[in-house]
């Protein structure tokens, strides 16, 4: 997973039950395995365990990685043992597969499979070394093979974990958390002033977040990669990524909003930078665009609320005009305005 997707309640237990039958039945099996000693069957279940992720296309990306990463160490640890065959000192060899393999590790390509390659290395060297490595070598590699074969099978045939709604409740989290920003700012506008701290903290909370979210809406499209269940939820995951794109927009404008009111904000208060005959206006233009960004998907009244905002915008940049007060940051207010409520209306389009 990457930052977020943390699995709760029924899915950590699905997961968990999932984790117990794949180890119990690639231990069951370990023993016909063909071309591996009965011996090392333990490697087995090991494969289940590390094949088993809470998304498919990462069960199998895993699993692939480690078997790479093994294989490597394989030919390493058989390297270190033709050194010590050759008279070479133990302690070497085992220093040189070693290090050879955190430096190959360092390859971004290898992923899981990078903490793999010393390790299998240094197994092939010092369990191998001390029976038939050839036969302990091929045994490791296949019966983890097998443990991952089963993990992904399991992980596939019993409820392929599909994370699209929790990603879309994660974007409604995205999406109230942008309107109460946009309602904040309005307050500190109607303010006249306000402290850089909360000026600063209202950005990156907004800022913290839409990275979240967004790592969780990657999750999820990846938990649908490969996945049966996806075909029933197209729509779903076409949504929730119209959705992040949509609110990516309005974080951003909102981010640029703030610095366009805030600018050059002293330690104690924020300067703000709209002209004075216009912040009625606008704060009831940025009090419409927030009731705008935090209506629900398909709601009935979001036309009705973006031209509400629509006409709030119009008639602030109506009054920059006739102050003769229209510098930049005014025409900036304005665009962020505009951008939030184009993106607010880009999700129903």
């Amino acid at each position: 997973m990457r930052r977020g997707q943390e699995l709760e309640g029924p899915g950590r237990v699905l997961l968990a039950v999932k984790v117990a039958l794949a180890c119990g039945l690639a231990l069951h099996f370990a023993p016909l395995v063909p071309f591996a000693a009965d011996e090392y069957s333990y490697y087995a279940p090991l494969g289940a365990l590390v094949s088993m992720y809470p998304t498919l296309m990462r069960s199998v990306r895993t699993g692939l990685q480690t078997l790479a990463g093994v294989a490597i160490g394989i030919l390493l640890g058989t390297g270190g043992l033709a050194l010590v065959y050759a008279g070479g000192p133990a302690l070497l060899a085992l220093a040189l597969v070693v290090g050879i393999g955190v430096l190959v590790g360092a390859f971004r390509w290898m992923g899981a499979g990078r903490d793999w390659i010393a390790m299998a290395g240094m197994f092939v060297l010092l369990i191998g070394g001390g029976g038939d490595p050839d036969e302990f070598s091929v045994s490791y590699l296949v019966t983890l093979a097998f443990g991952v074969i089963v993990g992904v099978a399991i992980n596939l045939l019993i409820v392929p974990p599909l994370h699209l709604t929790y990603a879309g409740r994660r974007l409604s989290d995205l999406r109230d958390t942008a309107a109460r920003s946009l309602q904040d700012l309005a307050d500190l506008l109607e303010r006249g002033e306000g402290p850089q701290d909360e000026i600063d903290g209202i950005v990156s909370s907004l800022r913290r977040t839409a990275s979240a979210v967004s790592d969780d809406v990657l999750d999820a499209d990846e938990s649908a990669r490969g996945n049966p269940r996806s075909r029933r939820h197209r729509e779903e995951r076409r949504i929730n990524d119209r959705r992040l794109r949509a609110l990516e927009r309005t974080v951003f404008a909102i981010r640029s909003l703030s610095d366009a009111l805030f600018r050059d904000a002293p330690a104690d208060e924020g300067e703000l930078t709209p002209p004075e005959p216009a912040q009625p206006t606008l704060v009831s233009a940025i009090r419409a665009c927030a009731d705008l960004v935090a209506a629900p998907v398909g709601d009935e009244q979001t036309e009705d609320l973006a031209n509400a905002a629509q006409e709030a915008l119009d008639q602030y940049l109506a009054e920059v005009r006739e102050s003769g007060a229209a510098d930049a940051d005014a025409v900036t207010v304005g665009f962020c305005l505009r951008r939030i409520i184009d993106s607010a209306r880009s999700v129903d389009a």
